[in-house]
């Protein structure tokens, strides 16, 4: 029986297990949104898993919607991305760049021309908060809708930031298309009222996302880019009518480019990935709709990782919280030991402590 301590291949990217680290949003980069250089320590730590896939990280000033938050858009960021990869690497880690723009869930504070953030349509999302650059909480701001002409922009900054991520030295790229961004945008129909060829239809929904991993693919080649999908999370107000339809549609449309992945989000009931009440379970039918490895994410404890690669819904699985408090989750799955406790006073902004100050199995056990 496949284990999760077994390596699998994701296109040209070899893991020495089937555990990833999924991407965290810490809000602790520095001036000019470059990773901070204790960012170095903390990802060296999680080395010992079979993928890193770095926090969110922005693919244009304009993509921006959270404080302190990683760019990949220019030199400054690719030098502190490059300590980051080099350090991984040292370790014997794999890691791979998570490509993001926030799209409507930005404001004004964040964009360079003062104004508010952009998305699919002009549509208000109805639930949740906006944070600004000191970390207060606001409501969101009716977003602009994009041009043709901006889309295609955005496009071509997915490409640019590909081409940094490669001269940052990460093995890979992940598109992010999850938890209410801008992908995810125009993939669902809550959020995307468009009457033109990227609006109405499944085809025309899943068109920005092709078009954006085309461009990245292009860069990359396909079997170094993953892409990450959550079809039944309400994340920042988006939704779908029929996320069946959709979702196997984008997953079918996704499969001809032999992508290295897919990331799949599917909240276990009580996590914080969980889906919306009566939201349907997909991740078996994107699966065989997508045809390549699947990486399902969403309140797993060691017991349901294994059950989901048993059952055939994924073939690796990616951690949150658990790899953020434990830097050896490898090695306390491996034992069944205990896991620290996460400190949530910690997880966004701040210095080391709650960042990289969590005990290792061993220097808990001494």
């Amino acid at each position: 029986m496949t284990t999760l301590f077994d390596p699998i291949d994701l296109g040209a990217i070899h893991l020495k297990n089937r555990i990833a680290m999924a991407p965290l949003t810490r809000s602790r980069a520095v001036e000019g949104e470059v990773p901070n250089p204790l960012a170095v320590e903390y990802y060296a730590q999680r080395a010992s898993m079979g993928l890193i896939v770095s926090e969110a990280t922005q693919i244009s000033r304009s993509g921006q919607g959270y404080p302190n938050t990683p760019g990949i858009f220019t030199e400054e960021q690719v030098v502190g991305w490059k300590a980051v990869t080099d350090a991984v690497h040292a370790k014997g880690g794999k890691i791979v760049a998570q490509l993001w723009h926030v799209g409507r869930v930005s404001v004004s504070a964040y964009q360079p021309d003062g104004l508010p953030g952009f998305a699919p349509s002009a549509v208000l999302p109805d639930s949740g908060k906006a944070m600004t650059p000191d970390f207060a909480l606001v409501d969101f701001e009716t977003p602009r809708a994009l041009t043709v002409e901006q889309i295609q922009a955005i496009v071509g900054d997915y490409a640019h930031a590909a081409e940094m991520a490669k001269k940052a030295g990460f093995d890979g790229v992940e598109v992010h298309a999850a938890n209410g961004y801008l992908i995810d945008q125009f993939l669902k129909d809550g959020s995307n009222k468009r009457d033109d060829s990227y609006g109405g239809s499944v085809e025309n929904r899943s068109r920005f996302m092709l078009e954006v991993v085309a461009a990245v693919v292009a860069v990359w080649g396909a079997d170094r880019v993953g892409i990450r999908l959550s079809p039944s999370n309400g994340s920042n107000g988006t939704k779908d009518s029929d996320p069946e339809t959709i979702f196997v549609h984008a997953a079918t449309a996704l499969r001809p480019f032999g992508l290295a992945f897919l990331h799949l989000i599917e909240g276990e009931p009580g996590s914080q990935m969980a889906s919306w009440e009566g939201a349907p379970k997909l991740a078996s039918k994107i699966r065989d709709a997508f045809g390549g490895p699947v990486m399902l994410n969403g309140g797993l404890t060691r017991e349901l990782a294994q059950k989901a690669i048993a059952e055939g819904r994924a073939d690796l699985v990616s951690l949150g919280v658990p790899a953020l408090a434990n830097p050896d989750i490898v090695a306390r799955w491996e034992k069944n030991a205990p896991l620290n406790a996460p400190d949530k006073a910690t997880f966004y902004g701040g210095g080391a402590k709650g960042y990289t100050d969590y005990p290792f199995l061993e220097t808990a056990e001494a």
